[in-house]
């Protein structure tokens, strides 16, 4: 028995037949069926524990060290809180001394004066009578007269209160509770998936799966934070965006929108490995629903080629106009799908360089390609990996004033940092990153990283320190669902898309919210999961509304004006 090519027999299974036949035949049969299928599972999977190992020492030592820093921050922070308090203490403590020192001193002076006093007129009443005596005793007596009229200060003017409050029983609490070390038993080979969106969906409209994670023996996991990826992709490459959402309870639902009909591949990996049944045929048709499909509008790519149309940069009704400096005509194309040089697969992030050339993250072909602005390729780079200097589906590309190429790398959960000649140098954000999606470069050389997975945007200096981050899970003003890419405008404002929002937010360098605008819908200044992002030379939001399959230029100025006004955004046509 000598399965073909594609035999995936397990091991315990491949063990059992080869020992089953072993018996039933003469000992001189060929050994043929260990090495065709045993050995070569052994060497994939020795391969395979190799590198989770791996990685897993990588975080236990990442771990590791974040827990020294926060606790030597937590050290520091308490070391100035204990001397501000001793500061504090010094300080009251002075001011009340002096003040009963002050009472302390008058009151001892008044006593001593009144004791001279009258042991001298004591003196005097006891010795001969005289005129001399006399006026002594009548000046003593003045004297006795006057230090008794004193107002001498007999109720004290301070209090002896000095009390520390320390509500120190909930922060030993919190520091009992500070911190946890989040994992799962959760294996790709025992979860599954289930729901109809794991075979067929509608056309524009949302579709999900629920995984149920499973541990080694097959028993449920009953808690979150498993790492998982999903990917819709059609025959030539192209991906579906979609989000997962941790039900906190073990199991998963995966959320997405294909825009056009086909037969596509879903793809649902559990610590980057394939779960049961994975990658599943997908079939997407149209919907049943006539009205429904009038209502959505033509499916992308269903061959209608619309031209922006202008209008004028304001609806309050101002007479103000404003002429935008892009127009819809081509200037020239670049590539074709392809997986050669010059050709694409599921290309993401571009960017532009000072230095004239135009870089492209190419995802499924896993390489950064780079044009010169006339088109013609010039290079490319990358090799397929989980190493450093390696890439596995790249995103987002930036290129950093020193001339830098930024990568944003989603599977390997970190962004690489290459020379302009494609040399990697290193790599920043290992061990914080869930899935960075866009990458940009602000105005103080900082990297900004938008990930898609933790709903958060990061900024690193290109040492690799994290100087702040911001945004959460959510639909409320600072916190995203699914965000894509950045961009930063002349302010060193950083420009998000919120991809399952429907807008794009606008933020300072320190992540507090200035505006936003958009919402789900194809009227201008509507959008449909809006992707990629920039800002020309006159400040205008360039946006990629992927769902609607075009591109809108948004008035910056003109949002800002309307915003003061009534809060509400205007597109400039």
């Amino acid at each position: 028995f000598i399965p073909p090519p594609h035999c995936s027999l397990s091991l315990s299974l491949s063990l059992s037949l080869f020992f089953s036949l072993s018996l039933s035949r003469s000992l001189s049969s060929p050994p043929s069926l260990i090495c065709v299928c045993v050995l070569p599972q052994i060497s994939e999977a020795l391969v395979s524990l190799r590198e989770i190992l791996q990685q897993l020492t990588n975080q236990r030592a990442l771990i590791e060290e974040d827990i020294h820093v926060s606790f030597e921050e937590l050290h520091k922070t308490l070391d100035v809180r204990k001397s501000v308090l001793l500061m504090e203490l010094e300080v009251t403590y002075g001011l009340k001394q002096k003040v009963l020192q002050a009472q302390l001193d008058t009151l001892l002076h008044g006593q001593g004066g009144i004791i001279d006093t009258c042991t001298q007129t004591e003196k005097a009443l006891s010795g001969e009578a005289s005129a001399a005596s006399l006026q002594a005793e009548r000046g003593l007596g003045e004297k006795l007269g006057e230090l008794a009229s004193q107002g001498l200060p007999f109720q004290a003017e301070e209090n002896d209160q000095l009390d520390l409050l320390m509500e120190a029983e909930g922060l030993r609490k919190s520091i009992h509770k500070l911190g946890t070390i989040i994992t799962t038993s959760a294996v790709a080979s025992q979860s599954e998936a289930s729901g109809v969106g794991l075979e067929q969906c509608i056309v524009g409209l949302p579709a999900c799966v629920t995984i149920t994670t499973r541990d080694k023996a097959g028993g449920p996991c009953r808690s979150g934070n498993a790492i998982l990826s999903a990917e819709v992709c059609t025959p030539d490459g192209s991906v579906a965006d979609g989000e997962i959402l941790d039900c906190k309870n073990g199991t998963y639902d995966f959320v997405y929108t294909v825009n056009k009909e086909g037969e596509f591949s879903l793809a649902l990996r559990l610590y980057d490995q394939h779960i049961k049944g994975s990658p599943f045929r997908l079939r997407v048709t149209r919907s049943p629903d006539p009205e429904g499909a009038k209502r959505r509008g033509k499916s992308p790519g269903s061959g209608s080629k619309k031209k922006g149309s202008r209008r004028t940069g304001s609806a309050l009704g101002t007479s103000r106009r404003k002429e935008n400096p892009i127009e819809d005509d081509l200037i020239f194309r670049i590539g074709t799908k392809g997986r050669n040089k010059g050709e694409f697969t599921n290309l993401q992030g571009v960017s532009a360089s000072s230095s004239g050339r135009i870089l492209i993250a190419d995802s499924n072909n896993q390489c950064v390609q780079i044009f010169s602005n006339e088109g013609e390729f010039n290079s490319r780079f990358g090799v397929r990996g989980r190493s450093p200097g390696q890439l596995q589906r790249p995103t987002g590309v930036a290129v950093h004033p020193n001339g830098d190429i930024i990568i944003a790398d989603y599977d390997n959960k970190w962004v690489s940092i290459f020379s302009s000649e494609g040399k990697y140098k290193a790599k920043l954000g290992s061990g914080r990153l869930m899935g960075p999606k866009g990458v940009s470069v602000d105005q103080n050389g900082h990297v900004i990283v938008v990930d898609n997975k933790a709903c958060t945007v990061f900024i690193f200096q290109p040492t690799g320190k994290l100087v702040s981050k911001f945004g959460s899970r959510g639909n409320g003003d600072k916190q995203f669902a699914g965000p894509h890419f950045a961009a930063v405008n002349n302010n060193n404002e950083i420009i998000v898309t919120d991809f399952h929002n429907h807008s794009v937010k606008v933020f300072t360098p320190e992540g507090e919210l200035l505006l936003k605008f958009g919402s789900n819908g194809e009227g201008n200044g509507q959008f449909n999961a809006p992707t990629g992002v920039d800002v020309d030379v006159n400040g205008n939001i360039i946006v990629a509304d992927w769902g609607n399959s075009r591109i809108q230029v948004v008035s910056y100025l003109d949002i800002q004006y309307q915003r003061r006004c009534d809060g509400v955004g205007v597109l400039c046509w």
